[in-house]
């Protein structure tokens, strides 16, 4: 046997003893209390979350100067056709995305998008500022978004939880160093 086959047999023998996972209590507050944790903890990620029926006239008094909008919701028409991109690289100059959410996470703020939602996969991390319209169900923890969110379903998924910040450089706050610069949640 060699040493590699003795290093891994031994790892096997001293494996652990299988344990019962805890069972999670039930949440029992309601819809409202749910939404208002899921805004305090996106507000305070730096995210803003605004009623659905304020989208057009937030991004018309917000976003008035931007050249290059790349929209998939009915409220906001974009100035990008996605289903023309051949390139992800074409998406650069990407002012606005504005996607759908399939599912929010009210404990972390996390929302849940798919391909089928940004339709180019790099779309919400290119773009300048995002906008997410929250389309599905609000639920209290990631235990309960996991059978919700069908990861093996899609090609590509992520839960977006705010925007992009970092201090990892030099010990200084940078925003957007890897993602959008600012995000809005529609709710």
């Amino acid at each position: 046997m060699s040493a590699k086959e003795n290093i891994l047999s031994a790892i096997r023998a001293n494996k652990p003893a299988a344990k019962t996972l805890p069972v999670l209590p039930a949440y029992t507050g309601d819809a409202e209390e749910l939404l208002a944790t899921f805004t305090e903890v996106l507000e305070n990620s730096k995210a803003k979350v605004i009623p659905r029926d304020t989208l057009a006239a937030y991004v018309q008094t917000h976003f008035s100067d931007v050249k290059t909008i790349a929209s998939t919701v009915a409220e906001v028409k974009g100035t990008l056709d996605l289903e023309n991109i051949q390139d992800p690289l074409e998406l650069a100059s990407v002012d606005l995305a504005i996607i759908t959410g399939r599912l929010g996470v009210a404990e972390n703020g996390a929302i849940w998008v798919t391909e089928a939602e940004a339709v180019v996969r790099v779309l919400p991390f290119i773009t300048q500022h995002l906008i997410i319209v929250m389309e599905g169900p609000l639920v209290p923890t990631m235990h309960e978004a996991y059978p919700l969110a069908k990861v093996g379903e899609s090609g590509f998924g992520v839960f977006i939880a705010g925007p992009s910040k970092t201090a990892d450089i030099e010990q200084s706050l940078v925003i957007g160093a890897h993602g959008p610069r600012s995000l809005v949640v529609v709710v």
